[in-house]
């Protein structure tokens, strides 16, 4: 299977759109839980749904002129990094003043109150990424596979050529720097 996603991803850096079409197919279940889990992170308060997300990110995988993907990994890294994006521009044009994005009607479940995250809280954190890949864009890379992809830190180590170590250090370093940041921005 790992060879036959291989030959996939080569023949779509040649340029092979029919290669793209059955790479996305080949790892549809894959990309579709990690659209999933991109949603639940965010709280769950978006009207986003998981397929438009992975269908909305494939176009976007889609419109790149050059892809650049060695591996599986590097793949869904690139895969989960576009969700995010989607997922915080999405957040942005909810509170968009021009479309009243500075009033909204809820009700208050109080069960669900404690996982909620803030479409304003989903700016900042996509904010503070873009401002932390100015500063180090391997930590960007390592907090995309480490947290929006879920691959363990061995995993991460190899698809990056670094020692596990090296990868838990910047792992830690992203962690700082984020919750540095996000907290001026409160």
């Amino acid at each position: 299977m790992e060879a036959s996603i291989s030959a996939l991803i080569t023949s779509v850096e040649g340029g092979d759109r029919a290669a793209a079409d059955a790479l996305f197919a080949t790892l549809y279940s894959e990309l579709h839980r990690l659209a999933s889990g991109q949603l639940a992170r965010s709280g769950g308060n978006l009207t986003l749904g998981t397929t438009t997300l992975l269908h909305e990110a494939y176009l976007e995988l889609s419109r790149r002129d050059v892809a650049t993907f060695p591996d599986r990994g590097r793949f869904m890294a690139y895969a989960s990094h576009a969700m995010r994006g989607l997922i915080i521009d999405y957040a942005r044009s909810r509170q968009a003043l021009k479309r009243g994005g500075e009033f909204e009607i809820t009700s208050l479940d109080t069960a669900a109150s404690g996982r909620l995250v803030d479409d304003r809280d989903l700016t900042h954190i996509g904010e503070a990424l873009d401002g932390l890949a100015t500063v180090d864009p391997r930590l960007v890379q390592v907090v995309d596979l480490k947290f929006f992809c879920g691959f363990s830190f061995a995993e991460i180590a190899a698809m990056l050529g670094l020692s596990e170590r090296t990868v838990q250090r910047d792992w830690e370093k992203a962690r700082i720097y984020l919750h540095s940041a996000i907290g001026t921005m409160s």
